[in-house]
C-alpha cells in the first residue's frame, strides 16, 4: 500500500479474491470501508455499507406469492458476489415453505453481471423443454438478458422476471409491461452514507460498523413515482 494512503474504499465484485488485500490493509493499519457488497470476513474491515441484498430477494419472493398461486421458478445467479447470493437466498428461503412454488432445474450460474452472458443461459434452459412460469435474477442486467431469450422464444408476456437494482431501463422495461418488478438499490443513499462514514473515521468519531440500506420493490403499480433516468 501506499505510504499516504489513510484509508480505502472498496467495492469488490469477488468477496473471496478480495482478502488478500484487505489483510495487507489491516496489516498497515489502512482501515477499509466496504460499499455495495459483503465480505468473507467482517473483522477485516472497519465498516460495510450495502443495500439489504437478502431483503431484496424476500421482497421478489413475496410479490410472486401475492400475483400467483403457484409457479416454477428458474433463478440466475452470481456465485462469486456476496450480494448477488443474498438475494437469491432470501428469495429462496421465502419460498421453501411453500411446495406450490417449486425451483426448476438448476441454478445458472453466470460470471459476469451482464445481460449478454444472462441470455444464452436462459436461452439454452428454454432449449431444454424447461419453461419456468417466474424468473428470478440477481440484477438488472441479468433480468434483462433472460427477458431478450424470452422474447425470441415467444414466452416472455407469459412469464414474470425479477431483478434488483432498480436501474433506469429496468424501470422503462416495468412501465411498458414487458418485466415484473426490481427491487430498488438506492446508489445515491449509499454513496452519502459512505461519505459521512469515512468522514467520521478520518476524524476519530463514531460509526456504525455495518449499515444496511434498505430497498423498495418497484412494480408497474408505483413505477410511475421514480425518476425514469435514473437511480435512486
Amino acid at each position: 500500500l501506499h505510504e499516504d494512503i489513510d484509508l480505502l474504499v472498496l467495492n469488490p465484485v469477488d468477496y473471496r479474491e478480495i482478502e488478500p488485500a484487505l489483510r495487507e490493509a489491516q496489516k498497515a493499519g489502512v482501515p477499509v470501508v466496504v460499499i455495495d457488497s459483503q465480505v468473507s470476513d467482517s473483522n477485516l474491515v472497519a465498516c460495510t455499507i450495502a443495500s439489504d441484498n437478502y431483503g431484496a430477494g424476500v421482497l421478489c419472493a413475496e410479490h410472486l406469492m401475492n400475483s400467483c398461486d403457484s409457479a416454477k421458478v428458474a433463478l440466475i445467479e452470481h456465485a462469486s458476489t456476496k450480494s448477488g447470493m443474498d438475494r437469491i437466498q432470501g428469495f429462496c428461503d421465502t419460498l421453501a415453505l411453500h411446495p406450490d412454488y417449486q425451483i426448476i432445474g438448476v441454478r445458472y450460474q453466470i460470471k459476469a453481471l451482464i445481460r449478454r452472458i444472462a441470455m444464452p443461459q436462459m436461452d439454452r434452459l428454454l432449449e431444454q423443454g424447461i419453461v419456468p412460469d417466474a424468473v428470478m435474477c440477481l440484477n438488472d442486467p441479468s433480468a434483462l438478458g433472460a427477458m431478450a431469450a424470452l422474447q425470441e422464444h415467444g414466452l416472455l408476456e407469459k412469464t414474470a422476471v425479477y431483478g434488483v437494482d432498480g436501474a433506469p431501463e429496468a424501470k422503462s422495461m416495468i412501465s411498458e409491461g414487458a418485466m415484473t418488478a426490481t427491487a430498488a438499490q438506492s446508489p445515491i443513499r449509499l454513496g452519502q452514507i459512505t461519505a459521512q462514514t469515512v468522514y467520521a473515521i478520518l476524524n476519530g468519531e463514531d460509526y456504525e460498523k455495518e449499515i444496511t440500506v434498505p430497498v423498495e420493490l418497484v412494480t408497474k403499480d408505483n413505477v410511475n413515482g421514480y425518476d425514469m433516468n435514473g437511480w435512486q
